[in-house]
């Protein structure tokens, strides 16, 4: 299992009007990171304006950089053989990656025709409903360090959101009960569980067991008039 967590920084909220200054990809196999990331700031066809204010990305920074149409044969390669791209709001992601790659003439104008999405945003809110879902709350929510976050960037968010996704799909919630340090009260610890950990063993009960089982199903089936909500 490919999955690449990816973002972007751009120079506003419009795609039709803006471009993408920065694209940052972290690569995740069989959930374990890799180390092969790919990392890329890109010159675009406009100044970033406010933008700069959420990525701190100048104008003069990105004079040297080359244009999307120069990197985009890099990037669609690296994404290449991908099971699923992992994003936070896809579909601003998306939207942005899919302009440019129609501005260039690529072959691919749509990438959700060629990859499967996983929107965390999505995700965090079937999760937790009613609460704050941006990367900041949910690395608060998770025990992430984000400390070092002081300005939006593609490929540091595209980490931080490899762990926070993690967490979400596979961390555990362990409940410490009355121990020393919170003087009796219920605190709740999240570890991560290991990526790479055995699948667990399956114990199956007997025919004995199943009988009475059974018999205990029978009876409270009977002592409840009826109502056991166990039984076939």
């Amino acid at each position: 299992m490919r999955q690449i967590v990816l973002d972007t920084e751009t120079t506003g909220l419009e795609a039709a009007s803006h471009y993408v200054i920065e694209i940052g990809c972290v690569e995740l196999v069989n959930r374990r990171l890799t180390g092969r990331n790919y990392h890329q700031y890109i010159r675009p066809e406009r100044e970033v304006g406010d933008s700069i204010n959420i990525h701190g990305i100048s104008d003069e920074f990105l004079q040297s950089k080359p244009h999307f149409s120069e990197v985009m044969g890099d990037f669609l390669a690296y994404l290449d053989g991908a099971d699923e791209l992992v994003i936070h709001n896809a579909s601003f992601d998306i939207g942005f990656l899919n302009r440019e790659l129609v501005r260039n003439q690529a072959r691919l104008t749509d990438m959700r025709q060629v990859y499967q999405i996983l929107d965390t945003l999505a995700m965090a809110k079937r999760m937790h409903p009613g609460q704050k879902n941006n990367l900041d709350a949910l690395c608060k929510r998770y025990g992430i360090n984000n400390e070092h976050r002081e300005l939006h960037g593609a490929l540091l968010d595209a980490e931080i959101l490899a762990d926070v996704y993690l967490m979400m799909s596979g961390g555990q919630t362990a409940l410490s009960l009355g121990s020393a340090e919170d003087g009796g009260q219920q605190q709740n610890a999240i570890r991560r569980l290991p990526s790479d950990r055995k699948p667990l063993k399956v114990v199956r009960a007997n025919a004995e067991e199943l009988a009475a089982h059974q018999q205990c199903l029978d009876l409270i089936d009977k002592k409840s008039a009826g109502a056991c909500l166990w039984k076939d």
